[in-house]
């Protein structure tokens, strides 16, 4: 077996999951939760809509790689109940990442071979997730579980 001159990957950044494997972070889109919002208020229907619109988005960056989505945390501040239910907030900014990592299966070259991921998440703010500061839901991303093999 030759060894090949490993290329390296330009990432945005590199996040260390809670497996301690880390992966890199080629492509972040990031949206406002409620941006465009004119009509209505954030509820149920709507956060539902705003989820498939990113599940969509995320299918169309790397149509070889699976989508996940973290399940993203909902806030009730009030008791006002409109007529499609009560407000429902979640966090500010909708994000669709699309990961890399080493191949998961041990057979597969590791120089031809990456894993990946398309992940979908939401935060509070616009900022990159980094090495160990990442958001815990992002972190504890099943990689081994959810992303697939593929040849570059």
């Amino acid at each position: 077996m030759h060894d090949r001159p490993r290329v390296p990957t330009m990432s945005l950044t590199r996040v260390v999951l809670s497996s301690g494997r880390s992966v890199d972070l080629a492509e972040l889109r990031l949206t406002s939760t409620y941006g465009g919002l004119l009509e209505g208020y954030p509820c149920r229907p709507v956060n539902e809509m705003r989820i498939k619109a990113l599940l969509h988005t995320a299918e169309r960056m790397s149509p070889v790689t699976p989508v996940h989505l973290v399940p993203p945390r909902r806030e009730y501040p009030d008791q006002y109940a409109g007529a499609f239910g009560p407000v429902e907030l979640l966090p500010r900014v909708g994000c669709v990442g699309l990961f890399s990592s080493t191949a998961l299966d041990p057979a597969n070259d590791p120089v031809l071979h990456r894993s990946g991921l398309t992940v979908v998440w939401f935060q509070p703010t616009p900022r990159v997730p980094s090495a160990h500061d990442a958001a815990p839901a992002l972190r504890d991303v099943d990689w081994a579980a959810l992303a697939r093999d593929y040849e570059l």
